[in-house]
């Protein structure tokens, strides 16, 4: 069944608090498949994928901009 969607995963950056000197900000970096973390899944079809990138919807689940080098990985896989 997971088989069947990309896993997207918001990962906090190491130490983000101490370099950016704000207790209240955290950074985020987006990985594919694994890692520890705020997690979406998308399915593994074009319309899927573009209804996700027009609608912001990776976005509003991980609660973080995606990147659109993530879209291209993606739609490179179909």
């Amino acid at each position: 069944m997971r088989d069947d969607f990309w896993r997207v995963v918001r990962v906090p950056i190491a130490n983000s608090h101490q370099i950016l000197g704000d207790s209240n900000t955290k950074q985020f970096q987006i990985q594919l498949d694994d890692g520890m973390g705020r997690s979406a899944y998308l399915c593994k079809k074009l319309d899927c994928l573009q209804l996700a990138q027009k609608k912001n919807r990776l976005g509003r689940s991980l609660r973080t901009p995606i990147p659109p080098e993530i879209f291209d990985i993606l739609k490179a896989r179909l």
